[in-house]
């Protein structure tokens, strides 16, 4: 079974500068890091792997330092990595992202399955897996929290819904989302980081891609545009109350009435 995985670094930190024109987070030189829930995705693969043979291909999108989350792929048991990497891909939102990854997905070659993580920690839109799926023109199945088995013709699945779990049979070659929790991530391996080291990652432009239009790419691509986006507020301000036990709690009342945490019902 060939497996492609789409992975992504996703910064470290959540105090990450906004590029004030065009809204996008300024990556480069922040402490970076594997998107967790694609290390789920990833241990899905390599299970995978163990039990019915094949290759598994990596693919990423972002700028050069990106690379990292490639080499860190191989060092847990990944074959193959490939980078779409251009300036022309700045900017995508998630069609354009979605559509820029199936044509690296084509471009690295013939596939069994592709596997994502249910989301990233830096959109958290849980979108790109579906739209990808629906580019390449596969079926897919999102929420998946247990493999059960594989043939040569498709792969059972289960669905963790807000309200039930459900079984599925999907054809292949398909695409599935994991969720956080369906196996243990690894760690990754000394010897395969030595092993590895020297290993190729190609490195995809738009020159490279089978649709060489820059409008489907990037910012120009993007059909929604973000007009104002910002790191979470920081506040370590905090206050001891000491006292006998009913006033505390009528002084507590009276902070969440004060500020709006309490409304009256009727």
């Amino acid at each position: 079974m060939n497996i492609t995985v789409c992975i992504k670094q996703v910064p470290g930190t959540s105090q990450v500068e906004i590029d004030p024109g065009t809204g996008v987070l300024k990556r480069d030189g922040v402490a970076s890091k594997m998107n967790p829930f694609d290390l789920y995705a990833l241990e899905t693969a390599l299970r995978l792997k163990q039990r019915y043979g094949g290759e598994i291909t990596v693919i990423s999108m972002g700028p050069p330092q990106a690379q990292a989350v490639i080499r860190e792929a191989f060092m847990m048991g990944a074959d193959r990595g490939f980078l779409l990497s251009d300036r022309r891909f700045g900017g995508a939102d998630v069609l354009a992202t979605s559509y820029t990854l199936s044509q690296g997905v084509r471009a690295a070659g013939a596939f069994d399955l592709v596997i994502c993580g249910k989301q990233t920690t830096d959109g958290d839109t849980a979108q790109v897996g579906p739209e990808l799926a629906e580019t390449l023109g596969i079926p897919h199945v999102t929420n998946v929290c247990a493999v059960r088995g594989a043939d040569e013709n498709a792969l059972t699945v289960t669905q963790d819904m807000p309200l039930h779990r459900l079984t599925a049979k999907i054809k292949l070659p398909c695409l599935i989302t994991v969720e956080k929790g369906i196996f243990e991530p690894r760690l990754p391996s000394y010897k395969l980081m030595r092993a590895t080291a020297e290993r190729e990652i190609k490195i995809l432009t738009l020159d490279d891609l089978a649709d060489k239009d820059p409008g489907h790419y990037g910012l120009n691509g993007s059909p929604t545009q973000v007009k104002r986006i910002f790191p979470p507020e920081k506040s370590d301000g905090q206050e001891r109350w000491n006292g006998p036990e009913p006033e505390s709690s009528e002084r507590l009342f009276r902070f969440l009435a004060d500020h709006k945490f309490l409304q009256k019902l009727g």
